[in-house]
């Protein structure tokens, strides 16, 4: 009896590894490109707003993926002849969209608004992370339920004033709790609905 005991609490371990484990929530896997797109350069280095390239992420459900005609609006005239960005010339040239390799994918089961989480003062660096620090774009956060829950739960401890949404390396203050129950109260949150399963299960 000791035996298969154990071995069911070693099975379910190993379990719990896996489903944690990047293999499986792909965090902290880069995720190569058909541009070599770097948000470090772009971003980190030249000062990119976010919502230069995910134009819809206030007002849709989605950031989106910018159109090619988005990247030509710099480079038909910055680095017009590199090899790089022939990929990107290419695409422009037959009227074809670039085939971006998805980074953060939620499951078709699961229901995510971009532009409430904005207009909440959810920053982009919480689910994101230091975007402007990535060469090449890789998920920080697992995006499992129970991560998403941990903030819908406390929402006080997460979130931050609108002009700071899109900041990078932005820094809670030492009354975070405080402030971010103020929020929570002025943005109208409610906190009670967040735990409703319609919210995100639709």
């Amino acid at each position: 009896m000791f035996v298969v005991i154990s071995l069911l609490v070693g099975l379910a371990a190993i379990a719990y590894l896996l489903i944690n484990s990047p293999v499986v929530t792909g965090v902290r896997i880069a995720r190569t490109q058909p541009v070599a797109y770097s948000h470090a350069l772009h971003v980190g280095e030249l000062g990119l707003d976010c919502r230069y390239c995910h134009t819809p992420v206030e007002v849709s459900n989605t950031a989106g993926i910018p159109p090619t005609e988005t990247c030509m609006g710099c480079h038909a005239e910055i680095a017009p002849d590199s090899l790089a960005l022939a990929p990107v010339r290419n695409s422009y040239a037959q009227n074809k969209p670039i085939e971006w390799v998805r980074v953060h994918n939620l499951p078709d089961y699961v229901y995510f608004n971009h532009a409430i989480h904005v207009k909440q003062g959810v920053g982009c660096e919480t689910c994101h992370g230091r975007i402007d620090q990535m060469p090449v774009v890789a998920k920080t956060e697992s995006m499992q339920m129970s991560w998403c829950l941990d903030c819908h739960r406390n929402p006080e401890n997460h979130i931050r004033p609108r002009d700071a949404v899109l900041t990078m390396g932005w820094t809670a203050p030492t009354d975070q709790a405080e402030m971010g129950s103020t929020l929570v109260a002025e943005y109208g949150i409610e906190k009670a609905r967040l735990m409703d399963c319609s919210v995100c299960h639709r």
